[in-house]
């Protein structure tokens, strides 16, 4: 990995797992599924194709091997001028296991504020994005999803932002990874088991959806939720509005 010094340099972030899934199976979340980890996200499926954040597809080998980069300013990140994205699959065990290669480059600008922040926030948030990616790929592969991506007032960059929700869930300090739990948040109840807690980031998992919490007033941005809602019916609308209440109450 480099890891900026200044501004204007370029960076990598490697990261290298396995996980218990066919190589289609994993590259079908990286292409069609990202709405189950990620955001949703569309590739238009071949070399040269559109790729997200006005970027373009420059390897499309299913189920293999995908790279998409962008240098369009008006969708890139603030502080990038470019950003790449490679993903590469190989099989194991017989195409039921997959080894998986991911890889976040690109290049902070000269004007970048705090480049070493840029990139530990970067750095952070993808180990983060690749452990739900697995969580993902374990329990809900291919179902249907309801996403939902909201931040915080701007108030919640203050410095025990995230602290805050986490007791405003009722989150016990010493609830870590593997836990149960019993959380109210947004008019509902949650029976949870958090699968990932760090204290810039909080992962619960239920029956049938992934709540994923973000302290980016660590990086000093407000703080962020995200929902991948696997049930059968879902009232999109209702839980946003709900979730976005019980923010702005939090932080108003």
């Amino acid at each position: 990995m480099t890891k900026p010094s200044g501004g204007g340099k370029e960076f990598e972030i490697v990261r290298e797992f396995e996980v218990g899934s066919s190589p289609r199976e994993v590259w079908d979340a990286f292409t069609t599924g990202t709405g189950g980890w990620l955001w949703p996200m569309e590739y238009e499926p071949r070399e040269g194709g559109a790729g997200p954040f006005g970027g373009v597809v420059t390897a499309w080998d299913p189920p293999r091997r995908l790279t998409v980069r962008s240098a369009d300013p008006d969708a890139l990140p603030p502080g990038q001028s470019l950003n790449q994205l490679e993903h590469e699959i190989v099989p194991r065990d017989g195409g039921r296991r997959s080894w998986v290669r991911y890889a976040h480059s690109g290049i902070f600008t000269g004007n970048a504020e705090d480049p070493a922040n840029l990139y530990d926030a970067a750095a952070r948030h993808l180990d983060f994005h690749l452990h739900t990616l697995r969580q993902y790929l374990t329990y809900f592969a291919g179902r249907p999803v309801a996403f939902l991506a909201l931040d915080a007032p701007a108030s919640s960059v203050r410095p025990d932002a995230f602290a805050k929700l986490a007791r405003e869930l009722g989150l016990p300090t010493d609830a870590s990874e593997g836990a149960r739990v019993r959380l109210g948040a947004a008019g509902t109840e949650l029976d949870a088991l958090v699968d990932f807690r760090t204290p810039y980031f909080i992962g619960l998992r239920t029956d049938d959806a992934l709540y994923r919490l973000f302290g980016r007033n660590h990086f000093g941005a407000p703080v962020g939720v995200s929902i991948h809602d696997f049930a059968p019916h879902v009232d999109a609308k209702g839980t946003e509005f709900a979730w976005r209440d019980w923010l702005t109450r939090l932080y108003g």
